[in-house]
């Protein structure tokens, strides 16, 4: 993995508005925000996506988001936010390294600028739904 701005983050190479931290985990506020608050976690250990991530690295992400979340809305006094995470370039990754984006959302989309999420569902068949989940099964 090459060395990205968010290892040089982590190393202290280039300054953040830390959040939270602890063994595996640091959450800092995104300095191109789509809202107040706007917070970025990323795992200490480089990985380019969720799948490279080692299980104790994904562990302390799993444990420190929900009360990064908690405190995102409680110091910007919102109820709602986006919690975002993409895998690679056609996903919308841009840094590869893991990270998630907690945007807190208003009431009417005020507040997060620039974010907008649609949801263009297909209709599919019980046989192809049926034989996605065996092929994805089988190698969990």
């Amino acid at each position: 993995m090459s060395d990205t701005i968010f290892s040089r983050i982590i190393r202290g190479e280039i300054p953040c508005h830390r959040v939270y931290q602890d063994e595996h985990v640091l959450a800092f506020l995104d300095i191109n925000p789509l809202s107040e608050g706007h917070t970025l976690v990323v795992p200490k250990e480089p990985a380019a996506t969720m799948a490279e991530l080692s299980e104790d690295a994904a562990a302390g992400l799993g444990r420190a988001l929900p009360a990064i979340c908690r405190a995102v809305t409680k110091a910007t006094g919102t109820d709602s936010y986006n919690l975002l995470q993409n895998n690679g370039s056609a996903a919308g990754q841009e840094v590869e390294h893991v990270h998630f984006h907690v945007i807190p959302r208003r009431a009417g989309g005020r507040g997060a600028t620039g974010l907008s999420v649609e949801w263009n569902a297909q209709e599919v068949g019980e046989d192809q739904l049926a034989d996605v989940a065996r092929r994805i099964a089988r190698l969990c």
